[in-house]
């Protein structure tokens, strides 16, 4: 069978498969896309989540940061990704202060959504809780992102770990019950010491997707410019994998990221933060 009849028979993912997935130890896969063609290119080889991200403002539009990008962008590129892409859960980010308040991001959630998102990420903790429990009694599935949130960038003056002290390391933690209890679905931990990381992903009952947060939380998410070795015109951070190196094709490069995150080889020891 190859990947086109796979990619028709497989079931597609929802929003309850992916606590199930953690109450199995079934580790979760995850890229960011921006196009029709990569979002046919993971569907079909099984890539569990696909990320809309706000990240495009740096990879494609050539940015310093995030903060740039608008809800029409996002919009579009959704849409662009779900016209291919059937099985995977696709993720779209709400940009820079579209949640700064409930109604604006009500408003843009429901667009992403009939774009062809099934769940909204949004940063921080703080009053976003308030937008997250606003969301969720609104049926709208919520992946918090907390830790290196990129819209933060200002005010953490660069893109640093976070929680490497006790007081932040608490801080954090408590940040991650609070989402929890608003109504969060997913985490996403990004530049997270591992044994933090760990014992957050211990903690919680919602999956845990680490980026630079090391290999024991639920799953892993890269941005697909990085994932392939591409010089994106910014610093290259220390959790980056060349995949298109390992797998010599794009799609090749996608199927050897899902093989090393399933089997526990990446990311690595030398891809994490003590």
């Amino acid at each position: 069978m190859d990947t086109e009849q796979q990619a028709a028979t497989r079931r597609p993912w929802t929003v309850p498969m992916l606590a199930e997935a953690k109450h199995k130890g079934r580790k979760l896969t995850m890229l960011t896309a921006y196009d029709a063609s990569f979002g046919r290119a993971m569907d079909r080889a099984g890539l569990d989540l696909i990320l809309i991200g706000d990240s495009l403002g740096m990879v494609m539009q050539g940015h310093d940061s995030t903060l740039p990008v608008t809800v029409d962008q996002i919009e579009y590129h959704t849409a662009c990704v779900a016209k291919a892409a059937f099985n995977s859960l696709i993720v779209a980010d709400l940009p820079f202060q579209a949640d700064a308040d409930p109604d604006r991001a009500l408003q843009a959630s429901t667009r992403f959504l009939q774009a062809g998102a099934k769940m909204i990420k949004l940063e921080g903790a703080g009053f976003k809780c308030d937008i997250i429990r606003y969301l969720s009694e609104r049926e709208i599935p919520i992946c918090s992102h907390l830790g290196l949130t990129p819209q933060s960038v200002l005010r953490f003056g660069g893109y640093k770990v976070q929680g490497r002290d006790e007081a932040a390391a608490a801080a954090l933690m408590q940040q991650a019950k609070d989402v929890e209890q608003a109504g969060a679905d997913m985490l996403v931990l990004e530049c997270v010491p591992s044994a933090l990381a760990a014992e957050i992903t211990r903690t919680l009952k919602i999956p845990t997707i680490g980026i630079g947060a090391g290999p024991d939380c639920d799953g892993q998410v890269l941005v697909l410019h990085d994932m392939l070795g591409m010089d994106s015109g910014h610093r290259r951070p220390r959790f980056v994998k060349d995949f298109l190196a390992v797998g010599g094709s794009i799609e090749g490069a996608i199927a050897a990221y899902i093989e090393a995150v399933q089997s526990g080889d990446f990311p690595a020891p030398e891809h994490g933060y003590a």
